[in-house]
């Protein structure tokens, strides 16, 4: 973020500090926090450096605060001391011991402020496993009971390619209409489709802990509107729950295990009618993977959501399919579907469900899927840079190995022999140490190792550098840093920003 004027921050602090004049308005503790965390969370989602704004701004709106000396100030700092970060939290309880004794009037909540004792908690699940409500519900001393909801996206993984234990907390909200709120959750799981039970409570700080540390830590992470105004009230509620509960640790799948699912399938009455093995084969593996690297180590679970990310995001963005096996994946993720709902026990209902959606996103999925070789590319060369399938590595793999054609085209780029003939082709006065370097660049982009590499080539690119020069400038990095990934990690920060 671009420094303001401080005239400006002035004047943003001022408008803060007048909705905090509302806290003198309300005599629960609980419209406090609720205020405190919707002012908290004006800066929400913002970063600057390895701070979030929000913090920064917070700390640096207590400090205005305690200057100003006004009740709304005090009001503000003793809401802050129950809702803050630690850092934030130490501030405004100095500040707002010294207003006391300066004499400054405390609002009568301010004793009763983040003073909460956790009851019962619960959780409310759909069967497939997509979306967990945890509801935890709190008193001051007994009374004003209220529960606090927060909902936790399982999908995480495979929409935002994030590798995590953990789902996202999308959405919280509060309520004191507790006895209503419990009994529409008892009523909603009559039905086949939803679950609801009591969850012991360090079980779920141990479920909203790292989901809501994974929320805060992504750059754009898809939460509610409301969130932000939230954000505060909830990690102060999560900490009031007790320490010690253990998150189910994800199921281990070795090579071996999952060809083994794989095989199982293959031979099951669900995959009766596909006709081409071989495809389905190719197709169930990616399946597996998805499920293994992308869910939690869940390649069982199903569901109409996880099927669309699957054909219509993941796959196209990810994964290089052959003609055959393009034409088989949705046939083969339906047949999944039935195999995998049945060993699980989903409900008819949801195992219909899901097969619609698979079947509805078979069309799109024919237009989402964008095959390498409508790009230009022959389908031989494709097949060699990819061997592993990894569509994403196509383009930096190309830029590391750009001469697979003529009486070249027969070599595979995998293979180190192979590859060091290519290097021999592309850099003829090359010593051999020379060589020796390029093989490391070669190798890096082809595993995409570190990520920053083919940033930086791609930003240098586009900003006009010639592909020679270019390629010979990240070797010496290479060379130079091959040993020390943070000293690469910088080398190649400041090539981005000073070029060629």
């Amino acid at each position: 973020m671009s420094p303001r004027p401080a005239e400006e921050i002035s004047g943003i602090f001022d408008d803060m500090l007048l909705h905090a004049r509302e806290l003198l308005a309300v005599r629960s503790p609980l419209d406090a926090e609720l205020i405190v965390s919707e002012i908290l969370g004006s800066w929400y989602g913002h970063r600057s450096g390895s701070r979030d704004v929000e913090e920064l701004v917070g700390e640096s709106l207590l400090e205005y605060a305690a200057q100003r000396g006004t009740p709304a100030s005090l009001a503000l700092l003793a809401g802050v001391a129950g809702l803050g970060t630690p850092r934030q939290a130490a501030m405004a309880e100095r500040d707002a011991l010294r207003l006391i004794d300066e004499g400054v009037a405390r609002p009568s909540w301010a004793d009763r402020v983040g003073q909460v004792q956790p009851e019962e908690c619960y959780v409310s699940r759909d069967v497939y496993g997509d979306q967990d409500s945890v509801i935890c519900t709190y008193t001051y001393a007994g009374s004003e009971r209220h529960a606090l909801v927060a909902v936790v996206d399982n999908n995480l993984g495979g929409r935002w390619d994030v590798r995590c234990e953990s789902g996202l907390v999308r959405d919280a909200w509060v309520t004191s209409k507790v006895d209503r709120l419990l009994e529409h959750c008892r009523g909603e799981a009559a039905g086949e489709l939803t679950e609801f039970a009591e969850l012991d409570a360090a079980q779920a700080r141990a479920m909203l802990e790292p989901a809501l540390a994974l929320t805060v830590s992504l750059a754009d992470a898809p939460v509610s509107d409301t969130f932000a105004s939230y954000h505060a009230f909830l990690r102060s509620r999560v900490r009031a729950l007790p320490p010690g509960g253990r998150r189910p640790p994800s199921p281990a799948y070795s090579a071996d295990r999952r060809a083994t699912l794989a095989a199982r399938f293959l031979a099951s009455r669900e995959a009766e009618e596909l006709s081409d093995l071989s495809a389905a084969g190719k197709c169930v593996d990616r399946v597996i993977d998805y499920g293994c690297t992308r869910d939690f180590g869940r390649p069982l679970r199903i569901s109409p959501v996880k099927c669309e990310m699957f054909l219509l995001d993941w796959l196209p963005r990810k994964i290089f399919l052959t003609p055959p096996e393009q034409e088989a994946m949705p046939h083969v993720l339906a047949a999944w579907v039935r195999w995998a709902g049945r060993r699980t026990g989903l409900p008819e209902t949801g195992i219909r469900a899901t097969l619609d959606a698979v079947w509805d996103a078979t069309h799109r999925f024919g237009e989402a899927y964008r095959d390498p070789v409508t790009f230009g590319l022959d389908r031989s060369l494709v097949e060699k840079l990819l061997p592993d399938g990894d569509l994403e590595a196509l383009p930096r793999r190309a830029f590391a190995l750009p001469f697979l054609t003529g009486s070249l085209a027969s070599l595979d780029p995998s293979d180190p022999a192979d590859r060091r003939e290519l290097l021999s082709f592309e850099h003829p006065g090359a010593t051999e140490a020379e060589l020796d370097g390029y093989e490391r660049l070669a190798v890096r982009l082809w595993r995409g190792d570190p990520p920053g590499l083919w940033e930086t080539a791609q930003h240098l690119l586009d900003q006009g550098a010639e592909r020679h020069l270019l390629v010979h400038r990240l070797m010496l990095l290479v060379v130079a840093h091959d040993e020390d990934p943070r000293a690469l990690s910088t080398a190649l920060r400041d090539l981005r920003a000073d070029g060629l």
